[in-house]
């Protein structure tokens, strides 16, 4: 069952209050990222809070649990607890709980997150094909070898890594890593991706989203995307 991602899907992760889940969906934002149970990162706020915030705007839906969680279980009890119409699945899952998890609840779309470290795509390429029968989308993430961090990093991969993966997924394909107002189009025209995610590029020293950025990031993508869709039929 699963759900599918709007055309040309743009997310934005790492909402902190309800002052930016509304600054971005006033935005455009189509998917809005609560990141929970991280190994390196602080989370944003409590998985309580989160959870009355997502009832309270009725955005359920339209939102994502990003995690390194690694049982069916624990992603659906903690799905169910936020309220959120998909799950973003980080680490070392085991695919077998992906299969579980989509047994347990077919209502969610899930997306599995692929870490580029290197131009050896061996190891993504075999997750990629492990996990795409019990997927809605993957997402193409950046590593940071000075933190440890996988995702939420800053940093740009090399968007040919994600182009491969890209071509080979029978999947749509997110981007993500170090994306902002200032590389969006140069990403999207690069990889040809589903869609594209941010999250630090569009946020202020202190962590918290600038609307400025939220805006031209939203606008520069759908623009992009718009471009893209019109001129190549969707592909490249």
């Amino acid at each position: 069952m699963g759900r599918a991602l709007p055309p040309g899907a743009v997310q934005v992760a790492g909402i902190r209050d309800e002052g930016e889940a509304r600054l971005c969906l006033d935005a455009g934002v189509d998917l809005l990222g609560f990141p929970f149970h991280l190994p390196v990162h602080r989370e944003d706020l409590p998985m309580d809070e989160a959870a009355a915030l997502i009832a309270r705007l009725g955005i359920g839906p339209r939102c994502v649990l990003i995690t390194y969680l690694e049982t069916a279980r624990e992603l659906w009890e903690a799905a169910g607890l936020l309220g959120t119409g998909w799950v973003q699945v980080h680490g070392r899952l085991d695919p077998r709980e992906l299969r579980l998890l989509r047994q347990r609840r077919p209502d969610l779309g899930l997306i599995r997150s692929l870490v580029l470290r290197s131009a050896d795509l061996r190891e993504p390429l075999a997750e990629l094909a492990a996990c795409a029968p019990w997927v809605d989308a993957f997402l193409t993430d950046s590593h940071d070898p000075a933190t440890g961090a996988d995702g939420a990093t800053g940093r740009v991969h090399d968007w040919s890594w994600s182009r491969r993966l890209r071509i080979a997924a029978d999947k749509p394909l997110i981007l993500a890593g170090g994306l902002g107002p200032h590389n969006v189009e140069a990403a999207i025209a690069a990889v040809a991706p589903a869609g594209v995610d941010a999250h630090t590029g569009l946020e202020d020293a202190a962590g918290a989203k600038v609307p400025e950025l939220v805006a031209a990031f939203v606008d520069k993508a759908r623009g992009a995307f718009a471009a893209r869709f019109a001129s190549q039929g969707g592909d490249a």
